[in-house]
């Protein structure tokens, strides 16, 4: 990827709620397919205000980016519902990492939960995932156990 075009692609990134339509685009053609099933009860949840899905396009790209997240669960410590949100899903294409746009989706969830009165974002990452705890570390998240 062209490295001037980098800051010009974070500015064009769309960051939307996701709709019923978009269902099968977040399956990127078939790689995530056995993903179906979590997507739609995502989605549903997402439809009685229990949890969020936020997709991030970019022009002539599509779908890049994804986040599921849980505003409220059986699990209390996770997402209580007006306090504490757990954010259980997050990807960005491969093409697309290291530039920025995983940084300005997480920043824009902080930022809708606040405007939501959350004040506390619960996440689980894989301790063989080095990347995604990288970004979350260098955006402030603290491990806890």
């Amino acid at each position: 990827m062209d490295v001037e075009l980098i800051p010009d692609l974070v500015q064009q990134l769309t960051i939307r709620e996701a709709e019923y339509a978009d269902l099968p685009a977040m399956e990127w053609e078939g790689e995530f397919k056995h993903f179906r099933n979590l997507y739609s009860d995502a989605f549903r949840r997402s439809q009685h205000q229990l949890g969020l899905i936020w997709l991030a396009e970019l022009p002539n790209q599509g779908l890049v980016g994804q986040v599921l997240l849980q505003l409220n669960c059986d699990r209390p410590e996770l997402a209580d519902g007006k306090d504490r949100a757990y954010f259980y899903g997050f990807r960005v294409r491969p093409a697309f990492r290291g530039i920025g746009l995983g940084t300005r989706m997480v920043n824009h969830v902080e930022n809708n939960l606040r405007w939501r009165s959350f004040s506390w974002l619960t996440l689980n990452v894989a301790v063989n995932n080095p990347l995604a705890r990288s970004l979350y570390n260098r955006l402030g998240f603290v491990v806890v156990a």
